[in-house]
């Protein structure tokens, strides 16, 4: 078994105070645009604030979006950029930016080749909700997309050398003549860092209950699957220096989120892209599964606060190997049989045997005519033994944040390019229009980490 890689960040008094591209966020975004510019030969430093390192991206569990790629064909799905467009914006509400959009779509191909060429493989496909075709990548290893995609970028980062301090945050950007000259931070004590360029690759805000208090008041009683750091730290600094901020008020909520325990776990939506379904307190289908977010979400609100339950069983276990970690940490009801999980969740048991068998035949006759679901339809649900997971919404992702052209730089209140500002990932607003579609924001880190890096080091030259 191979050694587990365990990254150490930079010690503090190594510190310089100056560095050609300061990148404030260690998530997929983050690491990506450091090892993008330092490959184009830039000196760049990352600072994290936390402890832990990998932000949200960590508990990103499904995949990454892409069309057009060498894998697809592999699998014989031939994919189009315009599909792939057309899908995504009809997910977003068609409020989705054209132009960041069109960016997005078209350069996910060249990022998992770019992933390839540095040995981190997605060779393997599933699907999410709201798209047609499978173009969610994943490691044929079935291992959870966001552990996998940043153990292997810090390999990257240690490889490199590049300066990487942890327990650093930085509380404001500095201007002179209108243009970014570096940021003021506070580890032990308060540093000032010079650089010509930076990258807020920071994250959102679904952990910071004072944004979604000022944007979306009805959430905040909701739990989070958000690292405790995602609190909007990169969209008030760049705010601060006159970025201009866009659709603050979408924040999607993801529908199935395990919370009876004190930690809110995310149970990622590769589950039902494997077969299985959901049902309510009666055992019964209400929704299809693979809808999109915003409106799986509404479905189980519809139910009037009693959640719902994933059914999946042993073929469908097998092709997520997440379920094993929320096995192991207690979330998943098992049963030999429908009727032994059905006692286990209190679950009518003469409607879940009803529920699996017609689900079953749709299945089989690949034709759902209960509620029209035409993906995930791989498997049935029949090899015991069988599993039960109680879900429910929670705050899960925000799409507002710091606007940006698909240069990654950063706009003013007066649509005009901040010199020296990019941002990328999750603390950017307006690629997901009002519902981000699963296995777009690991997408949206590794491209837009990428352009960042190859965008300060052209503002750079």
């Amino acid at each position: 078994m191979a050694e587990k890689f365990i990254f150490t960040p930079t010690k503090i008094d190594q510190l310089k105070d100056n560095y050609d591209v300061i990148i404030i966020g260690s998530g997929g975004a983050g690491l990506t645009s450091a090892i993008q510019a330092y490959e184009l030969g830039l000196s760049p430093v990352i600072l994290e604030k936390m402890d832990k390192l990998g932000g949200n991206t960590t508990r990103a569990s499904s995949g990454m979006n892409a069309a057009e790629t060498f894998v697809q064909l592999n699998h014989k799905i031939v994919d189009s950029f315009q599909d792939f467009y057309d899908e995504t914006f009809v997910g977003g509400g068609k409020q989705n930016n054209p132009e960041l959009l069109k960016f997005f779509t078209e350069h996910g191909a060249l990022a998992i080749d770019w992933l390839a060429q540095h040995g981190i493989e997605l060779d393997d496909l599933t699907i999410t909700g709201g798209m047609k075709t499978m173009r969610t990548h994943r490691p044929s290893s079935l291992a959870p997309i966001g552990g996998y995609l940043v153990t292997e970028l810090l390999k990257l980062v240690d490889k490199y050398q590049i300066p990487l301090f942890d327990n650093i945050k930085v509380d404001q950007l500095l201007m002179k003549d209108d243009q970014i000259v570096g940021v003021k931070a506070l580890a032990n004590q308060e540093v000032e860092i010079h650089a010509k360029a930076v990258v807020l690759a920071t994250g959102g805000f679904g952990a910071g209950k004072d944004l979604l208090a000022k944007y979306r008041k009805d959430l905040t009683s909701l739990k989070t699957t958000n690292q405790p750091g995602a609190t909007g730290d990169g969209i008030k600094l760049a705010q601060n220096v006159g970025a201009k901020l866009v659709d603050m008020d979408q924040v999607q909520v993801h529908p199935t989120v395990q919370q009876d325990t004190p930690h809110a776990f995310l149970i990622g939506e590769a589950v039902r892209g494997e077969g299985a379904i959901l049902v309510n307190n009666q055992g019964q289908r209400f929704v299809n599964e693979l809808d999109t977010r915003k409106n799986v979400t509404q479905a189980i609100d519809d139910l009037g606060g009693t959640g719902a339950y994933l059914i999946l069983d042993t073929s469908i276990r097998q092709r997520v190997k997440a379920i094993e970690f929320y096995d192991h940490v207690g979330l998943v009801e098992s049963g030999k049989d429908l009727t032994e999980l059905a006692e286990k969740t209190n679950l009518n048991p003469e409607n879940l045997q009803a529920t699996v068998e017609k689900w079953n035949k749709a299945v089989e006759a690949n034709k759902d005519s209960e509620f029209n679901r035409s993906t995930g339809m791989e498997r049935t649900i029949s090899q015991g033994p069988f599993f039960a997971i109680h879900i429910a919404p929670a705050v899960h992702y925000t799409m507002g944040g710091v606007a940006i052209n698909h240069n990654t730089q950063v706009l003013n209140t007066d649509n005009h390019v901040i010199k020296g500002l990019f941002a990328a990932g999750e603390v950017v607003g307006g690629l997901h229009g009002n519902n981000r579609i699963g296995g777009n924001s690991i997408a949206e880190t590794v491209i837009f980490g990428r352009q960042a890096g190859q965008q300060v080091f052209k503002y750079l030259k």
